[in-house]
């Protein structure tokens, strides 16, 4: 079975991107190993710029394209975390960067895209297949290049330097679980640890008011749903893309769903017990292993992918405890 990314190719995203931001640690969890019986670690994928794991994909993505030939202009249409680390992205290498979002989208994300001085244009949609559509009219122009997170061929290397990391930091994991929205994190770290240690387990999560992808990797076969209505809008996705599922389906061991309320349990318990501050996209991966729906083994790592939560989901969370 050929998998790409090339491992090859993550090895070079990573030697790239080291030369910008420094690995982010994998930290052991008292509390929830001593909830569940196993060895659970934290892989900490806010202490990279932005407060995300989006920026190894949107920085790599980018370096790639540019290496082809200049670019004026790069978009990105996005809930927040992928245009604000294309627009970092952007500014760390010269380019002007224009961020496509959907109506009413988290207010912490959308202040750090404009603090990154992109320019934001908002979609009348309220998720993201409307900000989508203006962003790939208006990538049409010359010299424009549309960096986007579902279908960029280059972009999943620079996720997939997770998998290297945590396969470095703990040669023991059993199982990695890792939220799913475009996909573009799970393929990239899936890709990486199946051609490093292909008996090491993958696991997704989804939101179960967003489940279009788990229903698709069910049925190998792209299933949308008409909403995606969820608190979690790193994984807020409707349409799948055909070739992402075909990819998930082979590298991805299983997909959970998790609840609303689950993953602001999740939240509450990491912060409080671990003083570890997640979004609901970054904290599904805890809900998951706190529902106990799969089969975890013994070691497993967490991927807590973004911190860029809002005060009314925090409050949400802390005030339910």
């Amino acid at each position: 079975m050929e998998i790409r990314p090339e491992i090859a190719t993550i090895r070079e995203a990573r030697e790239f991107l080291a030369q910008h931001f420094a690995v982010t640690r994998l930290i052991e969890s008292p509390f929830l190993s001593g909830r569940t019986g196993k060895r659970v670690w934290l892989k900490l994928e806010a202490e990279l710029p932005t407060g995300s794991f989006k920026v190894r994909g949107a920085l790599w993505g980018l370096a790639s394209r540019l290496k082809r030939g200049s670019v004026e202009d790069v978009v990105a249409s996005s809930t927040g975390n992928h245009g604000a680390a294309v627009a970092w992205a952007a500014k760390l290498l010269g380019v002007k960067a224009r961020i496509f979002l959907p109506a009413g989208c988290n207010p912490v994300k959308r202040r750090r895209i404009a603090s990154l001085e992109a320019e934001i244009v908002e979609s009348g949609g309220t998720d993201l297949a409307a900000a989508f559509v203006l962003a790939n009219e208006y990538a049409k122009r010359p010299g424009v290049y549309f960096l986007d997170d579902a279908t960029d061929g280059n972009l999943p290397a620079g996720p997939g330097t997770i998998g290297c990391e945590i396969l470095e930091q703990l040669p023991t994991t059993d199982t990695i679980v890792v939220p799913m929205g475009d996909t573009a994190l799970i393929r990239g770290v899936a890709a990486a640890v199946k051609q490093i240690a292909p008996r090491v387990k993958i696991i997704g999560v989804q939101a179960e008011r967003a489940p279009a992808y788990y229903r698709s990797w069910k049925e190998d076969r792209v299933v949308g749903t008409e909403t995606c209505d969820t608190i979690a809008d790193g994984l807020a996705t409707r349409t799948p893309n055909e070739g992402n599922v075909h990819d998930v389906k082979r590298l991805v061991d299983d997909v959970v769903l998790v609840s609303e309320e689950a993953m602001l349990r999740a939240i509450e318990i990491l912060l409080v017990e671990e003083h570890v501050l997640a979004e609901p996209a970054g904290a599904a991966s805890t809900a998951a292993l706190l529902a106990g729906d799969a089969e975890f083994g013994e070691n497993v790592v967490l991927v807590v992918s973004g911190a860029n939560i809002s005060r009314e989901v925090l409050r949400r969370a802390v005030g339910g405890a």
